[in-house]
């Protein structure tokens, strides 16, 4: 992995990850998840959904990036144009693929709070257009971004916001459950094949739409469950 990918997949940048528990609070507060074995099958199908579509959809915006940085001048009127309509694609299907509105919300406060860090680290005119769209990107489409700016491949990007959709929920689960460090990080090693799986197909010829309606309905559920203390935000 380069610079950008490895800086953005640890779980130090300030990018308010650390807020977010991708469903985990709320499987656990139902007796879904309880100790590794259930952790870890529940971050194999998050991996292979939620997980599946962020890291395509950064590969497509690490794409899009790169051959707008390719150019090295100032766009034609009618080249900024397309690229704008192509970021504004890509949010369309991103939303067009999260259901769940407390999801999309997720995405893009994420991308919201990764966004200033992301400007100080790797100031571009693709970050302008990106966010032209719409003032809080998507989150992994503003890491496809920084990666294409970057100079780096679309599987580094794929990899990144794909690695992101477990480790964050295994360490939310720590810090909910008291697990043993050692061996929630052990699970994450079995799932190595599984994160290498999805980072292939995320390079499909067409953006992949898998279906994950319980952590839709779960995303939904935590935000109005108010009658409870909760250290996550998602």
């Amino acid at each position: 992995m380069g610079t950008a990918s490895l800086v953005l997949a640890d779980a130090r940048f300030p990018g308010g990850g650390h807020v977010h528990s991708g469903g985990v609070e709320e499987a656990v507060a139902r007796g879904l998840v309880s100790d590794v074995p259930s952790l870890e099958a529940f971050l194999l199908g998050r991996l292979h959904t939620a997980g599946l579509i962020a890291a395509a959809f950064a590969a497509a915006a690490t794409l899009l990036a790169s051959d707008a940085c390719v150019a090295q001048a100032p766009l034609s009127d009618a080249r900024a144009t397309q690229a704008s309509r192509s970021w504004a694609e890509l949010d369309a299907e991103l939303d067009a693929r999260t259901p769940s509105e407390a999801q999309r919300e997720a995405s893009r406060a994420q991308g919201r709070g990764t966004l200033r860090a992301v400007r100080a680290a790797w100031p571009s005119p693709v970050l302008d257009a990106l966010v032209a769209v719409h003032p809080r990107p998507h989150h992994p489409l503003l890491v496809g971004a920084v990666c294409g700016i970057a100079g780096e491949p679309a599987e580094e990007a794929a990899r990144c916001v794909a690695y992101l959709a477990i480790s964050g929920p295994a360490s939310a689960a720590v810090r909910l459950l008291g697990l043993d460090p050692f061996q929630v990080n052990a699970a994450l090693v079995r799932l190595g094949p599984s994160l290498d799986t999805v980072v292939a197909g995320a390079r499909g010829p067409e953006l992949p739409a898998p279906s994950a309606p319980v952590l839709d309905l779960m995303a939904q559920s935590h935000v109005h469950h108010h009658d409870r203390m909760r250290l996550f935000a998602s």
